[in-house]
């Protein structure tokens, strides 16, 4: 069973290539073709010319592709470098707000003890008050 079934109607199907080295190449192959039957000069002449203009066009594309290479290699520098940089703030961002949890649970038990302190003092205030007051 196919994955797709239309029942027998016709079906278009459209394909759409980006143009790129391969074009390239075909444009100079057929150019050089070309050049060869309507070369006004000689055989040798023209295989010269053939092989210098090739060699021009090698030496260019291999430029575009080392310039290519080194954009990239760049921009993939940069790119990591920013990730770095927010990891980076992040994880300072995180270790502050560790420290302020832990000074707040310090605040937090200091005041609890001092209550603590204080509500025992007043328990004890309270109990000798009664005591006082009973023994009269």
């Amino acid at each position: 069973m196919r994955d797709y079934d239309f029942d027998g109607e016709p079906v278009v199907v459209i394909q759409h290539d980006e143009p790129g080295i391969g074009t390239l190449l075909l444009g100079v192959a057929i150019g050089a073709g070309l050049a060869l039957l309507f070369a006004p000069g000689s055989g040798k002449d023209t295989r010269q010319m053939i092989g210098g203009r090739a060699r021009r066009v090698s030496d260019r594309a291999r430029d575009v592709a080392n310039d290519l290479a080194e954009s990239v290699t760049s921009q993939v520098g940069d790119v990591r470098d920013r990730v770095t940089e927010r990891v980076d703030a992040a994880r300072h961002a995180i270790r502050r707000g560790h420290d302020n949890v832990l000074d707040a649970v310090d605040a937090g038990r200091y005041a609890a003890s001092e209550a603590r302190t204080e509500l025992e003092r007043k328990i004890a205030e309270k109990k000798a008050a009664r005591r006082s007051a009973q023994s009269l």
